[in-house]
């Protein structure tokens, strides 16, 4: 299999799949700042206890870098056709 660019590529249109890994990426840069500001924020913001709240901001930072991380192999990585 060639690594050739599509029509679509070379043309610079923004195909389905293209659409999706920068949504993708943007919704890790979510999930990141959503858990931060929960770890981070004043107590009133949600009603939880401090604890709680720390650990569900954990939980959203962890899950936007895995999927960042997901997203960035699925999608960014240059593959080789080859295995070593």
């Amino acid at each position: 299999m060639s690594n050739l660019p599509t029509t679509d590529e070379r043309l610079g249109q923004q195909t389905p799949q293209r659409i999706v890994r920068y949504f993708s990426l943007i919704m890790a840069a979510v999930y990141l700042g959503l858990g931060l500001y929960l770890a981070f924020a004043a107590g009133d913001t949600l009603p939880l206890a401090p604890g709680a709240r720390r650990i569900l901001g954990f939980v959203f930072v962890m899950y936007g870098i895995i999927r960042f991380v997901r997203t960035y192999q699925q999608h960014f990585r240059k593959r080789s056709d080859h295995v070593r």
